[in-house]
C-alpha cells in the first residue's frame, strides 16, 4: 500500500516535547501519567513517546508509522496551555503537520476569544478550533451559552469546532453526548469533531452522529478500548462519512495504532474514507 495512493491522516497527535503532561520530562508526575495512560490504552511499550522528545524524532515516528499527515492540536485550559503560536511554529513549513488552534472563553473572555479564533484561522492558517468545556473552571457542558459565539464565528468562517471529552474529563457528568446533539441542531452548518469519541458513552454519541450529519467522531485511542468496536461497526455502516482516524499520540503508540486499525475488517471503500477521505473533506485539504 503506497502512501500516495492510500494516504493516512492522523487527526489527533502531539509530540511529547510540547509539555510535561505529554511526557516531555522523565522523572516528573506528567511523565509517569503519560506512561500510565499508555498502559491503560494498550500500548505495548509504555514510554514509546520518548522518541518524540525531539522534533526530528517525532517526524520520524510519523514517517515510520506510515502516516501521511498528522493533525497537531493546541490546548487552552486552566491546567495546560499549548499556544496557537507554538502550534503554528511547529507546523510551519512542514506539510506533514496540520495545525489546529485552541481557545478558552472562560479564561480569556469572549471578545479576546473571538479575536483569537479569527487570528488562528485567517493569519496562522489553522484548520479548526478546539475547545474543552468539561475541563474549564468551572466545567461546563458543550451547549452552554458561553460557547455560542464561538460556534457562530466558526460556522461563519467555515471551520470545524473540535470538542475534546472522554474518560479523563474531571467530572464525567460533562462527558455528555446529548449536549453535542443540541449544538449540532442549533448550528447545522457547523461541523463538530468529537475527540476521544466521548468514550465510554460510545452508543450515545453514535446516536447523535446518526441524527446529525455534521457530527464527526474521532475515537482515536478509544477505538481499541472496551466497547470501542461500536465505532467501527457504525463506520462500516451509516457513519462511514463521519469517522476519523486518530492515534491520540503520545498516549498510544503510533505504529501500533496504525497496525491495530489496519487489522480491523473494514469495507474497502470505508477504509479509505476513514484513513483520509473524511479528514480531507472536513479540513479542506487537497
Amino acid at each position: 500500500m503506497t502512501e500516495a495512493l492510500h494516504p493516512l491522516i492522523d487527526c489527533r497527535s502531539r509530540p511529547a516535547f510540547l509539555a510535561d503532561f505529554y511526557g516531555a520530562t522523565p522523572g516528573t508526575a506528567g511523565f509517569d501519567t503519560a506512561r500510565w495512560l499508555n498502559r491503560r490504552t494498550g500500548s505495548l511499550v509504555d514510554d514509546h513517546f520518548r522518541a518524540s522528545h525531539t522534533l526530528d524524532g517525532y517526524l520520524d515516528e510519523i514517517r515510520l508509522s506510515g502516516i501521511s499527515q498528522a493533525v497537531v492540536v493546541g490546548r487552552d485550559t486552566p491546567g495546560l496551555v499549548v499556544s496557537n503560536d507554538r502550534i503554528a511554529d511547529l507546523t510551519r513549513g512542514r506539510p506533514q503537520l496540520i495545525g489546529i488552534g485552541s481557545v478558552d472563553p472562560q479564561t480569556h473572555g469572549i471578545i479576546a476569544t473571538l479575536t483569537e479564533i479569527e487570528r488562528s484561522v485567517l493569519t496562522l492558517g489553522q484548520k479548526a478550533i478546539n475547545i474543552e468545556p468539561g475541563f474549564g473552571a468551572p466545567p461546563l457542558h458543550a451547549d452552554d451559552k458561553l460557547f455560542h459565539p464561538v460556534y457562530d464565528v466558526c460556522q461563519s468562517l467555515d471551520v470545524p469546532v473540535c470538542l475534546m471529552s472522554g474518560p479523563t474529563t474531571p467530572d464525567l457528568a460533562y462527558n455528555d453526548p446529548s449536549a453535542v446533539g443540541r449544538v449540532a441542531r442549533a448550528y447545522p452548518r457547523l461541523n463538530i469533531v468529537c475527540y476521544h469519541g466521548y468514550w465510554p458513552r460510545a452508543d450515545e454519541i453514535i446516536g447523535v452522529a446518526f441524527r446529525y450529519e455534521n457530527v464527526f467522531l474521532c475515537p482515536d485511542m478509544y477505538l481499541f478500548a472496551p466497547g470501542g468496536r461500536a465505532y467501527f461497526e457504525a463506520a462500516n455502516g451509516v457513519l462511514q462519512d463521519q469517522l476519523l482516524f486518530g492515534t491520540s499520540y503520545p498516549f498510544r503508540a503510533m505504529a501500533q495504532t496504525v497496525a491495530d486499525f489496519s487489522a480491523l475488517e473494514w469495507k474497502d471503500d470505508v477504509r479509505e474514507k476513514v484513513r483520509a477521505g473524511n479528514a480531507k473533506r472536513l479540513l479542506g485539504l487537497s
